[in-house]
């Protein structure tokens, strides 16, 4: 990944060498299987994770659970570091099953994230042999706020216990990938749109609106702030992105707004990760 200067930025402490989450460590996995997947084409990819805490990955690089797992984003960023070419530029087919229920069918939509979060740390850690160094940095980000006139956000009609995480064209928790990265969603809470949208901005973003639940949201593209190199022998200079609008304009049209803040946040450095065979 690429490296950034962080201006204004303060080191406030350092953990070297992180496996797991001690909390992720009871979970057990009664069956996994881990192949290079067939295809690669535009929208085969599909990450689900059902209700009995079951994995299933279709045409899935590395580097999404990765994200999915410590809150970063997918795209290059500082704030995941020294991860290997072939976790971004591979894909695999996953099927992993639990031992046990991870008791997902929840109302509460943050414990059902930490749930997730450390499902993937451990699946990580088990069968990747990921060893993250990491950093907590008190660093400028983008807050992302209600607007105080224009609240314009529409309730999802999924609850939460029916909408655990899927990136399928009508899943929950993801947006669907298109031109400009416009705000597609089914079912998404303000955690998700911070971590989606902190892919093509210039700085983190972070959830300050307060706002609990799942949202539907739909727009059209906006222009990224920050765009990730293009693809070998591929060109780009995002002049294309030129007559979207702006993400501010689009975040207005949900009552949303973006303002500069600070924040304390982890950054990631990859120390090991193990390529499927």
């Amino acid at each position: 990944m690429c490296g950034w200067a962080m201006n204004g930025s303060r080191l406030l402490s350092v953990f070297v060498l992180l496996g797991l989450s001690p909390l992720a460590r009871p979970q057990q996995f009664a069956t996994v299987l881990i192949k290079p997947s067939a295809t690669s084409t535009p929208g085969s990819s599909r990450l689900q994770i059902l209700p009995s805490g079951n994995l299933i990955g279709n045409s899935i690089p590395v580097v999404e659970l990765i994200a999915l797992a410590y809150v970063v984003p997918s795209n290059p960023s500082p704030r995941l570091a020294s991860l290997p070419e072939w976790a971004v530029r591979l894909r695999f087919d996953i099927q992993a099953q639990t031992s046990a229920p991870l008791k997902l069918e929840t109302k509460d939509i943050p414990a059902q994230r930490r749930i997730i979060e450390r499902f993937l740390q451990k699946f990580l850690s088990d069968r990747l042999g990921l060893v993250l160094g990491v950093k907590t940095i008190a660093t400028p980000v983008y807050a992302l706020t209600l607007s105080r006139s224009n609240h314009k956000l529409m309730r999802a009609q999924l609850s939460p216990r029916d909408c655990i995480f899927d990136t399928g064209p009508h899943g929950c928790h993801s947006f669907a990938i298109s031109f400009g990265h416009p705000l597609n969603t089914r079912a998404a809470d303000m955690f998700d749109l911070a971590h989606y949208l902190e892919n093509w901005t210039d700085l983190p973003v972070v959830d300050r609106t307060a706002e609990i639940g799942l949202f539907e949201m739909h727009s059209q593209g906006w222009q990224p702030m920050n765009l990730p190199p293009p693809p070998p022998g591929a060109s780009g200079t995002g002049a294309e992105f030129a007559p979207l609008p702006t993400l501010s304009a689009v975040l207005s049209s949900f009552g949303l707004e973006l303002h500069r803040a600070e924040e304390n946040l982890p950054f990631y450095t990859v120390k090991r990760l193990n390529q499927p065979r």
